[in-house]
């Protein structure tokens, strides 16, 4: 039923902007992204921090624009998160990799007309894919847990918030975008309170290309 209600919500959110007047454009990002995790293994515990773990990420993206320099951003995004982490007694790395299908939500606003500044933020959501144990080298309670085993049973549901900045050129219908966007995680793949708190973060460089699908008589 999650599944069904995830796909539901997306394909709506496609679909209604096209309904209402304004310009709508289509396209493709691809780009790089690098996450980390923090946690803490109990209350009153200092947080730690693991190494981030870098992998290629693209969206497919639809931009709405119902306003002059304001619209609306939607994608569907394949995204990797996850961790890596040392331990120079054990001589070890334990990194685990978690594959996301994300559709971030966000408000844009442009300044400047053919080389434009813009700012991007909304609320994500996303749904787990897979979790994959990379490597496992030492095991130990203030050390995070593996997520890709046989029971491990990692939340499948993710949200949280998107902010970004960049600048775009237009050229005839089409548009070419440099984003540097930072997200922050509300939920987390722990089910089995194996950890006390965790927290996910991650950073995205990347380049989209936008053509001009639909125009509205009144802006034409």
């Amino acid at each position: 039923m999650g599944k069904v209600i995830f796909y539901i919500t997306v394909l709506s959110l496609l679909v209604l902007p096209v309904l209402v007047q304004g310009q709508t454009s289509f396209g493709i990002r691809g780009g790089y992204s690098v996450s980390s995790m923090s946690y803490r293994t109990s209350a009153g515990r200092p947080q730690i921090s693991t190494s981030g773990i870098s992998a290629p990420t693209f969206a497919f993206v639809m931009e709405h624009f119902s306003g002059k320099n304001a619209g609306i951003q939607i994608e569907v995004q394949y995204l990797t998160l996850g961790f890596s982490q040392t331990d120079t007694l054990l001589k070890g790395t334990n990194r685990t990799e978690l594959n996301y299908l994300k559709m971030p939500v966000l408000s844009n606003f442009y300044v400047g007309k053919g080389g434009r500044f813009h700012i991007k933020i909304g609320p994500h959501f996303g749904y787990l894919l897979n979790a994959t144990d990379v490597s496992r080298d030492f095991e130990g309670p203030l050390f995070l847990p593996t997520y890709g085993q046989p029971g491990d049973d990692p939340r499948r549901f993710m949200y949280g918030l998107t902010g970004g900045a960049g600048l775009s050129t237009l050229f005839g219908k089409s548009t070419l975008e440099g984003d540097l966007r930072l997200s922050y995680e509300f939920g987390r793949p722990e089910t089995q309170d194996r950890i006390f708190d965790m927290t996910s973060t991650n950073i995205e460089l990347t380049i989209t290309y936008l053509f001009q699908a639909l125009k509205s008589k009144s802006q034409n």
